[in-house]
Order: structure tokens, then sequence, then C-alpha cells
């Protein structure tokens, strides 16, 4: 049993949907979805392709919708992009051609969305993964975390519920309980470099030898969007504020001041009126209605979010 119970107000905050997760006026899709936060991954899994899966899937999969699709930020049009190609019940398996072209990110969201209607507390934590390879590596990735009122909150990888996909990748654990030492969320991984116990240049998009994406500033980054998403702004990856968006990658002792302080709130365990105090008190830690989208395929520019989202039905 979990040492302690779920605060209501915690538990009410994580079951609610947010600006970026709710369904909108396409809530009435939502009828029909397994009821149980397996059958609920398995559905997200099987409406989606990842944008680098089309080789596993034996499918070419358009570069239109390897540009579009994955810059998508809000689930509704995410289920409205899906809806125009197959209008099938979503607990119905798309073939990869009817699929929304995803990244991470993606996957998480929508099974953050199905898990909140269901009435289970769900929010994204973005982190590193070490089972994409190579070995010694911790890979940028985002998963879902769930109450289980038995177990307390867990981590799932919705992006591994499709068994052939798990096999693919070698996993040898549930990925509906993703051990914590095989995916580190950005303020655990924070902690271990500035403790000394971890080498910066193994956390990141992609190793070094293969590009400049890794490093303290890369880890600074998913902390901060982690951050963000522990208070149901769950951004894209590639956006940013603050010092970030002048465009430097320098972590100065100020910035690291302040991320030590971040990684505090933003670990396995997160105190959450902690969490929602340090997010909204700190201007280089909120996130603005105006971030800068450095998207990989359409480029750098300003983007208007939308304010939170109001309960459904008010």
């Amino acid at each position: 049993m979990p040492t302690t119970r779920l605060a209501a107000d915690e538990a009410a905050f994580y079951t609610a949907q947010g600006a970026f997760s709710t369904p909108g006026d396409l809530l009435h899709s939502y009828a029909g979805l397994p009821g149980d936060p397996a059958g609920l991954a398995r559905t997200a899994r099987d409406l989606m392709i990842h944008r680098l899966e089309g080789q596993a899937f034996r499918y070419a999969i358009p570069e239109d919708r390897v540009r579009d699709d994955a810059e998508t930020r809000y689930l509704d049009a995410i289920l409205r992009i899906i809806l125009e190609r197959d209008a099938a019940p979503l607990s119905e398996r798309r073939e990869p051609g009817d699929r929304f072209v995803a990244v991470c990110r993606d996957f998480s969201l929508m099974y953050c969305s199905f898990l909140r209607h269901a009435g289970v507390p769900a929010r994204l934590r973005i982190g590193f993964a070490d089972y994409f390879g190579p070995d010694g590596f911790h890979g940028d990735h985002v998963v879902t975390e769930y109450w289980d009122d038995e177990r307390g909150w867990l981590l799932a990888d919705p992006q591994l519920a499709d068994p052939v996909l798990a096999d693919a990748w070698k996993i040898d654990f549930d990925p509906m309980d993703v051990p914590r030492d095989r995916f580190l969320v950005a303020g655990k991984a924070w902690r271990a470099i500035r403790a000394g116990q971890a080498d910066p240049r193994t956390f990141g998009l992609h190793p070094p030898e293969e590009g400049p994406m890794n490093g303290e500033w890369f880890v600074a980054h998913d902390l901060k969007i982690d951050l963000a998403a522990l208070n149901k702004v769950e951004t894209l990856l590639w956006d940013v504020w603050g010092a970030e968006a002048g465009g430097g990658r320098e972590v100065t002792d100020a910035l690291r001041d302040l991320y030590d302080r971040a990684s505090l709130v933003a670990g396995d365990d997160v105190p959450f009126e902690a969490a929602r105090e340090i997010f909204t008190a700190d201007q280089e830690l909120r996130t603005p209605r105006t971030v800068l989208s450095l998207a990989p395929f359409s480029g750098p520019r300003q983007v208007r979010l939308r304010p939170p989202a109001p309960p459904i039905g008010a």
C-alpha cells in the first residue's frame, strides 16, 4: 500500500483535463474506451505511429505527416486528425496509414487524457530512458505517471504498449510499471549530475558522437518542461521560454541554483503544493502565454498558447 493516500486537491487537479489534454468538442469520441489503465495504453498506442517507426510497421510515412503531425500541440487537434483519417470509434485499432504520426510526448499526452477521463489521476513526466540504446546513454523521452490505489504513482510508457514494439526494443519490464532506474525523471537526472554521479553528456536526444543535443543544458531544459507538465502545461518538447529563448545553451550559476531548487519538487516524489508554488512564483520557470517554438521542421517561431482549460461542462 502507498504510505499516504493521494490528497483530495491533488487527485482533483490531476484528474481534470488541462488546456493541452482536453478532448474539447470531441469528448463524445471517448465513448466506448476501455476502463482499465492497460487497455487505455494499448488504445493510445494503436491510434499513433512514431515518426521513426515506419520501418517497424513496413509503412513509408509521408514526409508532410512527419513534418506536420508531431508539431500538433493540443490533444483535441490530434483527435481531429485521427478521426478525419478514419472515423471509426477510437477503441478500434488503426492501420499505419490512418494513424497520427507522433513523438513520445503525443503517446503520453493521449494516454494521460484517456486516464483523466476515466477518473484516474495522471500527468506527463519528462526525462531520460535507458531502454532505447545505446548502452550507457539516457535518451530524451516522455512517459505518463498515473495513480494506482495500491502502489501510488507508477510510470507507464504507452509507446511500448504494443508487444511487437516492446519485443523489438527487448523490453524486460512491464510497460505499465517502468522501473524508476530505467526512466529518470529530469529532476532526478539533474541531481545525479550535480552530485557528480552521472556524466551530463550521457543525457540528451542523442550521444555526443552524433551531435550536440545532449549535456547539462539539455537536462536543465527537460527539468523545466517536466515542472511545467506537473502543472498541467504539457508543451511541445521544443518549446522554450525565459533564458532559453535567448538562443544560448550556457547554464549560469544563477540558473543552476534555480534548477537545483526545481529539482527538489520534480523528482520521483513530487510535493504537490511546492511544485505548484515554485512554478507559479518564478518567472523563469513559469510558462508564459507566448513561447518560442524551436520546431524541427517549420523552424523557430513565436506561439501564443491557449489559456487554461475550463472544466468540461462549465
